[in-house]
């Protein structure tokens, strides 16, 4: 009988606390609550793995209780809050870089009168993935996908690819979606540049019938708390819905 393949991603943005009232709370985790999610994971017997460790699973070469955990800009938080919890349980991540915007701020929330966050530097990227983590892309500029033309969308996928692999010299596999905007063609370019996965902003569990380049992922927010957090990834909670 062919078992089934159910595995939660994780979606997690920032790590660390933001004063009520400011705008995009949600994406902000706090560090003591990762911690717990972390901890869940680990008493249920689960391992956190990076999109590259995880490929395997996704595959349907390997079976066990794994989770994928995926970050989401490059936020320096990540780096100073979120790399000693995942030391700490022994898992490993994947953190999307905006190829353009290393060590740069999160300009795309400027406009919008967001909270002003610092991005990782390269060192600080170098060190994230000398610890056991994982990168992927995030295209160059944090733009929408499906709204431009052809030859932009060829350098925000590939060239993206080309520059983080030049400067960290490691193999770039997977890209992120910026605000999950995409389409058929925005999907195969991303498969037609040699990434193994492309993750959405879509809420649900991958599966056998998730499609590599349109996974879908479990969003973690300020208020995913212990008890919402299990239902999230055991239950129908984060049933997959429609495009």
């Amino acid at each position: 009988m062919e078992r089934e393949i159910r595995i939660p991603i994780l979606m997690y943005h920032s790590i660390g606390s933001i004063k009520r009232g400011e705008g995009l709370r949600s994406l902000h985790v706090p560090k003591w609550l990762l911690s717990i999610h972390f901890f869940i994971l680990k008493i249920l017997g689960y391992q956190g793995k990076s999109m590259e460790e995880l490929m395997p699973y996704l595959n349907g070469e390997k079976f066990g209780k794994v989770v994928g955990i995926t970050f989401d800009d490059g936020y320096e938080n990540n780096y100073y809050n979120a790399l000693p919890i995942l030391k700490k349980y022994r898992f490993t991540a994947t953190c999307y870089i905006v190829a353009n915007n290393i060590g740069g701020k999160n300009y795309w929330d400027i406009p919008k009168n967001y909270k002003v966050f610092k991005m990782m530097n390269t060192d600080q990227i170098k060190s994230w993935i000398s610890s056991g983590m994982d990168i992927g892309s995030h295209s160059l500029n944090h733009i929408r996908l499906d709204k431009i033309d052809q030859n932009t969308l060829d350098k925000e996928i590939s060239k993206s690819k080309e520059k983080l692999e030049k400067i960290f010299g490691v193999r770039i596999n997977h890209f992120c979606y910026p605000y999950g905007a995409k389409n058929t063609n925005v999907t195969d370019m991303v498969e037609s540049n040699n990434y193994k996965t492309g993750v959405t902003v879509k809420r649900g569990i991958m599966s056998k019938d998730s499609d590599l380049f349109s996974l879908p992922r479990v969003t973690i927010t300020h208020k995913t708390f212990p008890h919402l957090f299990l239902l999230k990834l055991f239950t129908n909670y984060e049933k997959p819905r429609k495009d």
